[in-house]
């Protein structure tokens, strides 16, 4: 079955770099990718770094979402993101699962105008 997902993307260490490695990843593993626009915001939480660049991509897959979510992970490691006790530090690429076949599935995107942005641009049915 293919899902169609919509995934968060971020980044405040050489942001356009690791975005751009990510996006090109992503659009080498998944089918009909579509990109958001991107857009610079202050940091959320911890206020003493960069700002962030910020965008969604839209595509689909075959995987189900704990396999995405793995894979995800795994590219973030593989563009160096160290994790740290600091959920809101610093990081060279940041992945998340925004939208699930349809269904807002982080409860960031409530909370967050730039991640809401991005989901109109993507999907405007979902608002």
């Amino acid at each position: 079955m293919k899902n169609d997902v919509i995934v968060g993307l971020g980044s405040n260490i050489d942001p356009m770099t690791y975005i751009e490695k990510a996006l090109t990843q992503i659009k080498t593993r998944f089918l009909s990718v579509n990109v958001s626009e991107f857009i610079f915001t202050e940091p959320i939480g911890f206020k003493h770094q960069a700002p962030f660049c910020n965008g969604a991509v839209r595509f689909t897959t075959d995987l189900s979402a704990e396999a995405l979510k793995s894979w995800l992970l795994a590219l973030e490691d593989a563009l160096g993101r160290i994790r740290t006790e600091n959920k809101n530090g610093p990081r060279t690429i940041d992945l998340d699962i925004l939208v699930w076949n349809g269904k807002i599935v982080d409860p960031d995107v409530g909370e967050r105008d730039f991640l809401q942005s991005a989901l109109k641009a993507l999907q405007p049915t979902l608002f």
